[in-house]
């Protein structure tokens, strides 16, 4: 992954609501709204949700490879977009630290749910002017 500048990495650790892109079956973008949070060092790009959810779907039908996704936040004339391939993980330690993560960036811990799952992007290109 590139080297970002200290700019564009603070502005992933503030708290901003994101997008995520997933595609559906039939090619079409399933825009929603998600948190994500960003570790730079991993190259991985983080989104808790529940097992359940359309978005999570998507990720799966993608197959082993994974799906290709984006997130993205923007604030007036900051924004930054995060692309790469998705993969679903369940594993509980995965999930733990994405919770933590979630909970540092957001400032509050998310409720318990078994049902929830980590979206993990391994990130391959990184855009934006933050």
């Amino acid at each position: 992954m590139a080297n970002h500048s200290e700019q564009y990495l603070e502005f992933w650790r503030e708290r901003h609501l994101c997008t995520l892109t997933t595609l559906r079956p039939d090619g079409s973008p399933h825009v929603v709204p998600v948190g994500v949070t960003y570790d730079a060092e991993a190259g991985l790009a983080r989104v808790i949700t529940n097992g359940t959810s359309a978005k999570v779907g998507h990720v799966r039908a993608a197959g082993a490879e994974g799906a290709r996704v984006a997130v993205c936040q923007v604030d007036g004339r900051r924004w930054a977009t995060l692309e790469g391939r998705a993969r679903v993980r369940t594993e509980p330690d995965r999930v733990a630290e994405a919770v933590r993560r979630y909970a540092e960036r957001y400032q509050r811990t998310p409720g318990p749910n078994p049902a929830r799952v980590v979206i993990e992007i391994a990130v391959e290109r990184a855009l934006g002017n933050g």
